[in-house]
């Protein structure tokens, strides 16, 4: 073979090589592209997949192990095959697929399993999304009644349904109580067998046990809202799929109970908050103070909302007094239709305080309500207040405290004290962004003080 066929074949040769390590790297590209896919899809549909195994299954411990397994399934086969057109669907159509093998296996293949392995098996595989998204549409709704059922105590109550609808960790739903982590843990625990062992259905309750359990789930959708508001933990300083997800839910509930001005008022309060989610961060993710804020990117559909479910709240109730989700929607929408921070009637956000602290005696009301009488009566008036909370003790592990304290010293001037205080708030919460934005005001307060302020 002459010396261009000898060139030839290894050029060839150079090239099924290269072929192959394009391969290699086309698939690397694929599994770490599918990879990213499961954990963003799982981020959002997790509490949806729960919710809707918990309905299928009517037992909540279960279902958080089925969806593990389509976490798992996913994990496998999402890099070969490709993420489905409809990820959420693959996942409960997986998961539920796991529970029939699962009961086969038992031997304890009764009526109502057959019924759903030949629902599943009728199902077109290529496109089982209409049926299953028709299926859990107001799963996750139930979900919350179960989690919030009278067979289990309030504090068990929010932290289980925190769990299994917000997504959050067990450390996030302490951070929120202000309570140690293991006694969470313990809670969530029991909380589940206590569901399986009383049988409760899962089901949305009927409209005479609805008082009795309203208060808990407007606390559980409360808190969804504000771990989304201001993340706990973590390098991101809001979550805004869980504002959302929490926004969903009380629009729902808010159809269910059409008479009741605290189910409108906590939509309210919410609509108003979720207003300024555009403004409260920079494109990179760092944090923008509400003095700092630029109004004009805030949502004013959100607050046209906020405005008419506010404005339902009250009509609803008559000759009584605002509850506390309807008071704290009154102080958002001082906020919101302020148009300047100066603009602000803060005489009427104290007095709004006032009146929450009467309805929901509060440690933190009572902080927040310091806040207020800052803007409205100086900075002095405010520390008095501050610093009576920090002699009761109630929020010492609580990293918000330190935190208003250090900006009032600030203001008065006490620099040294506020970096001190910057600081310990710094070391005290758990989210990134906002560690980094207490110390860069520690720094700023170090500067003043060397610059020669009182």
């Amino acid at each position: 073979m002459n010396g261009a066929g000898r060139y030839d074949g290894m050029d060839a040769g150079g090239m099924r090589v290269a072929e192959s390590d394009d391969r290699a790297a086309d698939e690397a590209r694929r599994a770490a592209e599918a990879r990213r896919a499961v954990e963003a899809v799982w981020r959002i549909e997790s509490g949806k997949l729960v919710a809707a195994l918990a309905r299928w299954t009517g037992d909540v411990g279960l279902a958080e192990e089925l969806a593990q397994d389509a976490l798992v399934a996913a994990l496998e086969q999402w890099p070969q095959s490709g993420v489905p057109r409809t990820p959420g669907a693959w996942l409960t159509t997986v998961a539920k697929r796991r529970a029939i093998d699962g009961w086969r296996r038992r031997d304890r293949l009764d009526e109502r399993y057959a019924a759903l392995a030949r629902d599943l098996e009728q199902q077109d595989d290529d496109d089982p999304a209409a049926a299953v998204e028709e299926e859990i549409q107001d799963d996750l709704l139930r979900l919350v009644f179960v989690s919030c059922h009278p067979v289990l105590a309030p504090g068990a109550r929010v932290a289980l349904t925190l769990k299994l609808l917000g997504g959050l960790t067990t450390d996030e739903i302490a951070r929120a109580f202000l309570v140690p982590v293991p006694t969470i843990a313990q809670r969530i625990v029991r909380a589940k067998r206590t569901l399986t062992a009383a049988h409760v259905p899962f089901e949305v309750p009927d409209r005479a046990d609805f008082p009795e359990r309203l208060s808990s789930v407007l606390e559980v959708v409360y808190l969804i809202f504000n771990e989304g508001y201001s993340a706990t933990a973590g390098d991101d300083w809001m979550r805004p799929d869980l504002c959302q997800e929490a926004l969903r839910l009380g629009r729902v509930l808010a159809e269910l109970t059409p008479r009741e001005p605290e189910v409108h008022g906590l939509v309210a309060l919410m609509e108003f908050q979720a207003s300024r989610l555009p403004a409260r961060a920079t494109a990179d993710g760092e944090p923008i103070l509400l003095q700092d804020q630029d109004r004009t990117r805030w949502d004013r559909i959100l607050i046209g909302r906020g405005v008419a479910a506010l404005d339902r709240a009250d009509r609803l109730l008559g000759a009584r007094g605002r509850g506390p989700y309807t008071l704290q929607a009154a102080i958002a929408a001082c906020h919101a239709t302020a148009p300047t921070l100066e603009d602000t009637d803060w005489e009427e956000i104290v007095a709004l305080y006032g009146a929450l602290a009467a309805v929901r005696p509060s440690a933190v009301v009572e902080l927040n309500r310091a806040v207020a009488v800052s803007m409205a009566s100086g900075p002095d008036a405010a520390l008095e207040v501050v610093d009576r909370l920090v002699e009761d003790g109630a929020l010492e592990s609580y990293h918000l405290l330190p935190s208003v304290r250090a900006d009032l010293l600030f203001k008065v001037g006490r620099h040294a004290e506020a970096e001190l205080e910057f600081e310990r708030a710094a070391s005290m919460t758990a989210n990134a962004r906002e560690r980094t934005l207490l110390l860069a005001r520690a720094a700023d307060a170090a500067a003043a003080g060397r610059g020669g302020g009182r």
